[in-house]
């Protein structure tokens, strides 16, 4: 079977404009960028983008995301790749500090763990540089006076909202579930824990796609909001005990608990849409793997359920995943490119830590996209 990367990379347009650009200006020129993000086709586009800038990659990936055919890629571009795909989380740590061994300058990052890693053992030249995610946000915000370094999230763009978060990641999880499970949500009840921009998108998708669904949501604002939306917003034990699908889509560590799973039915089907594997807290639980990308949960009391994905993120875990739309991501990436760089040439500094992307950013990569786009029309 032929590679997709080419054409996946091809795809890019923005990635491939910028990456036009930085043929001439060499932002990244005598830099070592350092990144810990899911390593697969988009990703590729994405790091060939930073590599014409002149920037010396050390990639490693994520959680069970790894791509052995994006390596390949990578390796083959120039690109050093640390590790493989590893389930294991103090393998994972490793690979990270495998990456802060070469003391990158600049590092982008994908769930905090990288910078966090950085504070436990840092050098003096690195410069600031990028995270990717809500959980990432959220386990650095703690951590500013540490880092004193410009850090920009990416994902409170919001371009990052509506376009990759609302948009493709509920795309991509319904894709995920119909390509793991092959069922139909067709009247299906599924309910959705979280009602962030992902989680909106995770709700929306399946109810296109004729289930019922309801929302599970602690802020008293974002309950409102699915309640408008025309979600059934019941209490946690009704919403839980009448579902047949389960998507948690939080950030958040253990948002579903044992105590939780005594409430489903048995056959219910659970999946994580959140950047870490560890929303769904299965317990003392028995787990055995069935079909490819389904393992069955054995309750103490006997009742079965089924996790997707081992826990993962199930748009990127199963088999052939796909991962967010390349158009999602072409935007996405653009806005890593673009923060990376005004880290690197010190438009951005250290007041702008684990901030938003600039406005200014956004407003570029927002023109840049439509004019791009209408050319090709």
């Amino acid at each position: 079977m032929l590679s997709r990367i080419p054409w996946v990379v091809d795809s890019c347009g923005l990635l491939s404009a910028i990456g036009d650009e930085f043929d001439r200006t060499q932002p990244f020129a005598h830099m070592v960028i350092g990144t810990a993000i899911h390593l697969e086709p988009k990703t590729a586009a994405l790091l060939l983008t930073l590599s014409r800038g002149g920037a010396e990659i050390v990639a490693a990936g994520n959680l069970n995301s790894t791509q052995a055919e994006t390596v390949e890629f990578l390796s083959e571009h120039g690109i050093r790749v640390v590790g493989s795909t590893t389930t294991d989380h103090n393998t994972h740590l490793a690979e990270l500090d495998c990456v802060l061994d070469a003391e990158p300058h600049l590092l982008l990052d994908n769930g905090g763990e990288l910078f966090e890693r950085f504070l436990a053992r840092p050098y003096e030249r690195l410069l600031g540089g990028t995270e990717e995610t809500t959980s990432g946000r959220m386990r650095l915000e703690p951590l500013r006076a540490g880092l004193n370094r410009p850090v920009l999230v990416v994902n409170d763009s919001p371009i990052k909202q509506f376009a990759e978060n609302t948009r493709a990641v509920g795309l991509s999880v319904l894709e995920s579930f119909l390509r793991i499970t092959n069922r139909t949500p067709h009247g299906a009840r599924v309910t959705v824990l979280g009602y962030g921009a992902c989680g909106r998108g995770v709700a929306e998708c399946f109810r296109q796609a004729h289930a019922v669904v309801s929302v599970i949501e602690v802020d008293p604002v974002a309950r409102l909001r699915a309640h408008l939306d025309g979600f059934d917003v019941l209490d946690r034990a009704a919403a839980l005990s009448n579902a047949e699908v389960v998507v948690t889509v939080t950030g958040a560590r253990d948002v579903l608990l044992p105590k939780d799973l005594a409430l489903l039915k048995s056959d219910t089907i659970l999946a994580n849409a959140g950047h870490f594997p560890d929303e769904i807290n299965l317990g003392d639980a028995e787990v055995a793997p069935g079909a490819e990308g389904i393992d069955t949960v054995r309750l103490r009391d006997g009742k079965r359920l089924y996790l997707l994905g081992g826990g993962h993120m199930v748009n990127l875990a199963g088999p052939r995943a796909l991962g967010n739309s390349v158009e999602s991501m072409d935007l996405g990436f653009a806005l890593q490119s673009r923060c990376l760089e005004a880290v690197a040439t010190g438009a951005v500094g250290p007041d702008s830590c684990v901030v938003p992307v600039p406005t200014a950013i956004d407003d570029r990569v927002a023109t840049d996209y439509v004019a791009l786009r209408s050319t090709r029309g």
